[in-house]
Formats: structure tokens, C-alpha cells, sequence
């Protein structure tokens, strides 16, 4: 179900609730023994880019268009093609962001980055595999002579900003330092009209809900979304006549795309993003609630029977994400334009067989195989031990059809077989280790 986010939520009615999506209510505090969010070293790709720039292994370079966007990108393999632009006023460069100066975002499987044209720094959120997003600034200017005689380098270091938790850690990111993909009505500013109302989006939203407030180039099919348009009646909130299109090839001619790396903000990356960011938010959750459940549980706070109750429930949480099983149809055929799905897919891992689930669908379904490819990532693995083991079971179960429930008939003996023999040939100790 599509979050809804009420005007100007405060601090505290976010932080109340945080579970409330969840079966059960769960609330932490980030400092927490279970959690130590920042007293804990981080093991994110930025703080292992940062010892790397330290060392000297690294570089980044500085070009007058960009700054350090692109060797930022180069050092951490993030593919240009994934860009996605964003127009309303959502970030905390929102007074430099609007329709004619998009802000873009870059992602992998663990890292997002984001650049504002004409801005001084890059944004950027990693995901540390037990702790959940973290979040970094890094100075985007030229560094001048009478910084570098002070430090005696010229090496940038990228630095923690916990202020973004102000706005990432809150119902909508499942009440963890997380990642959000918001859907908004902006007006011919990119100002939000929050009144109109606001979606949380993820693959299980309809098309019809997703990317107000963001830039899309490809094909949507039959459906219509919210992108590419401004409003100006937040009571009956309709896209302006002189709006683009739905669905240009290329965002040429909407604003100078000469400044950004490519013309292009891809359905495709979209997609991708909106399920990761959410894949991610809950394996933080989950890998958070067990660990506090088990230290409550070793000093007498919390019962064995509500942690096992929680390990379930979790478990067939994370698996019905995990396997698409509240997804959207999609209406039509779905086209980038960028190159996204293609690089995308050929990162593999692919089995005997050449298959992988980073393959695309895009007809009916994002995916061609019905299991998050996000099962490969450092987040899943660095699960806790009970919590894993759990899910792997759980996931055995429903993949080897013994839930007979009426949500897992749109998994097709054939499609659950491809994900089973995929997973013994690219993922081998998952089953070994956890099923019977």
C-alpha cells in the first residue's frame, strides 16, 4: 500500500509513527547498544573511499562543469546512465532547485549521489551494511591555494552530515536512517502543493501515482504518471497546458542539458530506484529490530516468544518484497532511453544458463525473474544470524509452493524453479546454510 504524508508532518509524529506500517510497533533510539548508529565505525563504500583517497590510492579530479561529479562516480562505478532528475523542491538545496535546474541523483546497489547545478557541494548516502544509509557532504569547489598550504594536501574528504536524518529517518523511510522516493504536485517553481497530497512510492504504486515532481524519458506504456508536469490548483491538481509530454526520449530542449552528464532521466533507473530504496530501508529495519529484540531478550526485557513472533513476522515481510509478490502491473510495454536496463543487466551474476536477476521484464513486471536482485547485497547478508535464517527459510518455503495462499498464485511453478536454480548457481551457501 502507497504511503500518504500528512502537510508538514512534525518530528514527533513521525518518530511515533515510525512501526506503524510494520506488525507491531518497534521505536529505537540511534545510540541504542543494539545499534550505535554513529558511534559505530562505518563500513560504507564512502568511508572505504575516504581511506582510499587518504592513502593516495584514489584521486578525484576536479572539472569546472561538474566539479567532482564525475570522477565521484568513476571511483565508486556508478554508471552515468542511471541518472534521474528531480525538479521540486525536496532536498536541502531546495532554493537552487526548480524546472529549469533539475537536481540529479546516481545510484548503484549501495550509494546515491546527488548534484545541483550551480551548487557547492555533492550529497551523498551510502549504505553501511549493518547500520542502515549513511550520509556524507562533499565540497564541490576548487580548492584555493590557502586551503591547500593549510592542509598540505590537495585530497577532498567526503564528511558525515547527520543532519539528513532530520528529514531520512521518519515514517517514511520505516522509522531507520533511510532513502525515500517521494512523489509530490509541484507548481511552475517545483514547490511542492503538499495539499494535493503526497505519495511514497515504491514498485507496489500504481504508475498513476509515481514521479511528480521528477523528470522521465522513455516509455510508460499505457500509463499515465505524474512526471515531467507542473500544477497550479492544489484542490483539483491538473498538469499545466504548456507541460512536456509523459514521455520524451530525451529532456533536450525542456531545460539546458548541456550542464548535466546526459539529457536523459530513465523510466527504467526510476523503477530500479524506487524498489531498491525501499529493499534497503527494510533490510535496515529488520537486521535493527532483531538485534534490539535479541539484546533485550539476554537481559531479561523482551521474551523469547515476542523475538521468534518478530523473526516471523519480519521474515514474511522481507519475502513478499523480496519477491515482488504486491507489484503493480505494469500497463504496456516499458522503454528507457538512457541505456540503464542494459547496463543494469549485464553486471550479473548469471547462472549456467546466462540468466540473472538484474534482468528486466518491462512488460507486465519490472523484474524477468520474481526475486530482488538486492539478495546479493551486504545489507542481506549482514543480517543477523537469527533474522537471516529465518527469511531463507521463509523463502524456501514459499519458493517450493507450501504457502498456498491466494497473494502467491501469481508465482508460476516455472518462475519459482528459475529463481531456486539462479540462486544455487550465483548465491550457493544460501540454501545450504539455512534449509534443512
Amino acid at each position: 500500500m502507497v504511503s500518504r504524508i500528512p502537510r508538514f508532518p512534525s518530528v514527533f509524529f513521525i518518530a511515533a509513527l515510525a512501526w506503524a506500517d510494520l506488525t507491531g510497533p518497534f521505536v529505537a533510539p540511534l545510540e541504542h547498544p543494539a545499534i550505535e548508529y554513529s558511534a559505530r565505525a562505518s563500513t560504507d563504500p564512502i568511508a572505504a573511499l575516504n581511506q582510499r583517497i587518504q592513502d593516495g590510492q584514489v584521486e578525484l579530479k576536479f572539472d569546472g562543469a561538474s566539479g567532482y561529479l564525475r570522477s565521484v562516480l568513476d571511483a565508486l562505478h556508478i554508471p552515468v546512465e542511471s541518472q534521474m532528475l528531480v525538479f521540486s523542491k525536496t532536498s536541502f538545496q531546495a532554493p537552487r532547485i526548480n524546472p529549469r535546474n533539475p537536481r540529479s541523483l546516481f545510484f548503484n546497489d549501495s550509494v546515491v549521489v546527488g548534484w545541483v547545478r550551480g551548487g557547492d557541494i555533492l550529497e551523498i548516502a551510502a549504505e553501511d551494511p549493518r547500520q542502515g544509509v549513511m550520509f556524507y557532504l562533499l565540497d564541490n569547489q576548487p580548492r584555493t591555494k590557502f586551503q591547500f598550504k593549510r592542509s598540505q594536501s590537495n585530497r577532498p574528504q567526503f564528511k558525515r552530515n547527520d543532519e539528513c536524518l532530520r528529514c531520512h529517518e521518519s515514517y517514511s523511510t520505516l522509522g531507520v536512517p533511510g532513502m525515500v522516493m517521494l512523489s509530490v504536485y509541484p507548481d511552475a517553481g517545483g514547490t511542492p502543493m503538499f495539499a494535493a497530497g503526497t505519495f511514497v512510492t515504491d514498485h507496489r504504486s500504481p504508475i498513476q501515482q509515481r514521479w511528480g515532481g521528477w523528470y522521465v524519458s522513455g516509455a510508460s506504456g499505457s500509463a499515465r504518471h505524474l512526471g515531467n508536469a507542473v500544477y497550479s490548483d492544489p484542490q483539483n491538481p491538473r498538469p499545466s497546458p504548456d507541460s512536456p509530454r509523459s514521455n520524451p526520449q530525451s529532456l533536450r530542449g525542456r531545460f539546458d542539458t548541456t550542464a548535466y552528464l546526459t539529457p536523459y532521466s530513465d523510466i527504467v533507473a526510476l523503477m530500479t530506484f524506487e524498489h531498491q530504496m525501499r529493499m534497503v530501508n527494510l533490510l535496515t529495519r529488520v537486521g535493527w529490530e532483531i538485534r534490539y529484540a535479541v539484546y533485550g531478550e539476554q537481559r531479561g526485557t523482551v521474551s523469547h516468544d515476542f523475538t521468534l513472533r518478530r523473526l516471523r513476522e519480519t521474515a514474511n515481510e522481507i519475502v513478499d518484497y523480496l519477491l515482488f509478490i504486491d507489484e503493480a502491473p505494469l500497463q504496456g510495454k516499458i522503454q528507457g532511453s538512457s541505456g540503464f536496463a542494459e547496463k543494469f543487466a549485464s553486471a550479473g551474476p548469471f547462472d549456467r544458463k546466462g540468466r540473472s536477476l538484474r534482468q528486466f521484464n518491462l512488460e507486465n513486471r519490472l523484474m524477468r525473474y520474481p526475486l530482488s536482485y538486492m539478495i546479493y547485497s551486504p545489507a542481506f547478508d549482514a543480517l543477523p544470524a537469527e533474522s537471516k535464517g529465518s527469511i531463507v527459510q521463509r523463502l524456501w518455503q514459499v519458493l517450493r509452493g507450501e504457502d498456498h495462499g491466494a497473494k502467491y498464485a501469481r508465482l508460476s511453478s516455472a518462475a519459482r524453479q528459475a529463481v531456486v536454480e539462479i540462486l544455487r548457481d550465483t548465491k550457493t551457501d544460501l540454501f545450504r546454510s539455512h534449509v534443512p
